[in-house]
């Protein structure tokens, strides 16, 4: 297919986006469920929330390995710097996501109270966990990490648990958390939809926190952000309409609309996500403090045949992904139900 003279490290970047940002929304209230699950106390109210997400969560997690591998054809050199650098905390995070599929397979299997508590801990610590390093992921590619002339990482695994960094992971998981909650609200019903509702106002209030403070943070100590941000007046649309989002939330939940509720912590993300790209643009990995070292969508591109020919299958496969996502939702729409053959 003839791609003519579209700009293809470009389109690359936003497609890789759309895919890490389809992730995060879906994916991420599987781990906000998980982080808020040790919160219930009843098993009856555990497993509804494992059920809420039971349909769906291993489906959710196509869209990180879709991104995972459209990042390694497209920008080889950024997969190979980013996994080789921060492999440590990749190893962990497969772990944590390894421990919490497993923690939803067999927390059911056995009806003793030990073995329960043990894999209810284990998902809930597998969903923060991989959270956390999640958000501390996308702090230091915010905030830049050391890259020499060959854009080999010269840092250590300690060295990427800087407060910043820290800071993103936190806001992370509590992002999570409000979407979650909202999530859980939408798929329960009874006693447990009640708690939840009380929940809402607790993760929202507990993700401005962390919101407010990390964009203090960013607009003081990551300058190459900032200045992004000064230089494109128009970027404040962009965080405008995740305040106007995430303000929607209590007034949708409040009038009984969880879905709306739902759809606006989505495009709260969306921003959030467009926000991040937008102000890292045309950096990939940003070398910190050689900025002459940083990883672009020019300098790391693979060649533009490969780049035409794998937008052609993105441009078939993708469509696929989309539309088993839309038919599993439509399938298991409706309130969870507890049933003989449930986690």
């Amino acid at each position: 297919m003839n791609f003519g003279d579209l700009d293809l490290p470009t389109t690359w970047f936003v497609l890789i986006g759309v895919l890490f940002t389809g992730y995060a929304m879906l994916d991420g209230f599987d781990l906000g469920i998980g982080a808020l699950h040790l919160f219930t106390k009843t098993d009856e109210e555990r497993r509804l929330m494992l059920n809420s997400i039971g349909p769906v969560w291993d489906g959710n997690e196509v869209w990180l390995v879709t991104g995972g591998g459209a990042l390694f054809a497209a920008f080889p050199e950024v997969y190979a710097t980013v996994f080789s650098g921060f492999y440590l905390a990749f190893v962990l995070l497969l772990v944590a996501l390894i421990f919490r599929a497993v923690a939803i397979e067999f927390r059911s299997k056995q009806p003793m109270s030990w073995w329960r508590q043990m894999w209810d801990v284990g998902f809930a610590a597998g969903s923060v966990l991989s959270s956390f390093l999640l958000g501390v992921t996308m702090g230091n590619i915010a905030w830049g990490v050391p890259l020499d002339e060959r854009h080999e990482f010269m840092g250590t695994f300690l060295g990427l648990l800087h407060p910043y960094a820290l800071l993103l992971g936190v806001t992370t998981v509590a992002l999570f958390m409000m979407h979650g909650a909202i999530y859980a609200l939408m798929k329960t019903e009874g006693s447990l939809h009640d708690k939840l509702r009380g929940w809402i106002n607790h993760t929202i209030i507990f993700f401005i926190i962390c919101y407010a403070i990390t964009t203090m943070a960013t607009l003081l100590y990551v300058p190459h952000m900032a200045a992004r941000v000064r230089a494109n007046p128009w970027l404040f649309s962009v965080a405008l309409l995740n305040m106007l989002a995430i303000a929607n939330i209590p007034r949708e939940i409040h009038h009984g609309r969880e879905g709306q509720a739902f759809v606006s912590s989505c495009v709260a993300m969306i921003a959030l996500m467009a926000l991040f790209g937008l102000e890292m643009y045309p950096n990939l990995v940003l070398s910190n403090p050689e900025t002459a070292h940083s990883l672009t969508i020019h300098n790391a591109a693979s060649s533009p045949k490969t780049l035409a020919i794998m937008l052609t299958i993105a441009l078939i496969g993708v469509p696929i992904v989309l539309a088993y996502t839309i038919s599993i939702y439509w399938i298991f729409r409706g309130k969870v139900k507890l049933t003989n053959v449930s986690y």
